[in-house]
């Protein structure tokens, strides 16, 4: 993922009003994030735990949305859980039930679409071997690059499904 800054988050966001955007907690140390190995920048608010946030590159721009942990998911698993996006294994509660409002007249409506992630939102880091979980680590017959694709697929797919309404009768590339 290329850097980006506060101004490029505060005004990618799909599924949320500019005000919402504007009052959002965003990292506080951007500089510093790992960029080369980031698909998408993900974090949970420090001043609110049930909100979380990712921003994503995706035809040529950013896409932010704004995530909501779902209340019924903050207890423990009692077995392992695997993340959506990147097929990480995770024990406990490292992987939790997120919930994104829909972007355009869906989301006003209330509508919404979740997915099981990896709490912490490092996906990316995962996937490249740079963070590992509770469980230690596990052997995939998938190659870094293999698994990178994989986690950029499933998340476009999440993605495709907060955009929905607003993509609808919009040709988009195969």
């Amino acid at each position: 993922m290329n850097p980006i800054t506060e101004r490029d988050i505060r005004t990618s966001f799909v599924n949320c009003s500019k005000g919402e955007a504007r009052r959002l907690g965003v990292p506080r140390d951007l500089a510093a994030a790992p960029w080369p190995d980031l698909d998408f920048l993900g974090w949970r608010d420090p001043g609110a735990h049930e909100r979380a946030y990712l921003v994503a590159e995706r035809d040529g721009g950013l896409v932010g949305v704004a995530l909501r942990l779902a209340s019924d998911v903050r207890r423990s698993f009692t077995k392992s859980t695997l993340c959506s996006v990147c097929v990480t294994p995770h024990a406990g509660t490292g992987v939790a039930l997120f919930a994104a409002s829909r972007a355009g007249a869906a989301g006003r409506q209330g509508n919404t679409v979740g997915a099981y992630m990896c709490a912490d939102l490092d996906c990316s880091l995962y996937v490249r071997g740079k963070k590992q979980t509770e469980l230690g680590v596990r052997f995939e017959s998938l190659s870094v690059a293999e698994r990178i694709a994989r986690a950029a697929a499933n998340l476009d797919a999440f993605l495709d499904r907060v955009l929905d309404d607003t993509l609808a009768g919009v040709q988009r590339p195969a």
